[in-house]
């Protein structure tokens, strides 16, 4: 029996085109990164929710790979969904943000693997 790792919902979600986050299934608080804790109730009780997937920019960076100079950079974003978490992610290729914008979830894909994503393309 293979054992399933803390993340393992929210890559499939993405597999899915959905956005999911832990629930405490005891106090209700969301958290993410996935954890096998809450740490506000301490309950290992969880459950897995879908996001709307939209979010405001708290912050954001330019990355450039530091061995590949002729890579690609990409715009890195620190953000705070509607619901209430934090989270970090990649723009889509192209795309450029500022402080403020909103965003919406995207699945994107790099070197044939599903990465959740986000767009300025808000629905």
């Amino acid at each position: 029996m293979a054992v399933k790792r803390d993340d393992d919902f929210f890559w499939e979600g993405v597999d899915e085109g959905k956005l999911l986050v832990q629930s405490c299934s005891d106090c209700g608080k969301l958290r993410h990164p996935p954890r096998p804790m809450c740490p506000h109730c301490q309950s290992v009780a969880s459950e897995s929710v879908q996001l709307s997937g939209k979010g405001t920019v708290y912050s954001w960076l330019i990355s450039k790979h530091p061995t590949q100079p002729d890579a690609e950079p990409r715009t890195v974003v620190l953000l705070d969904t509607d619901e209430g978490t934090r989270l970090v992610g990649n723009m889509l290729a192209g795309e450029t943000v500022t402080v403020g914008d909103c965003v919406q979830f995207a699945v994107g894909e790099f070197h044939g693997m599903r990465l959740p994503m986000f767009t300025t393309k808000v629905a």
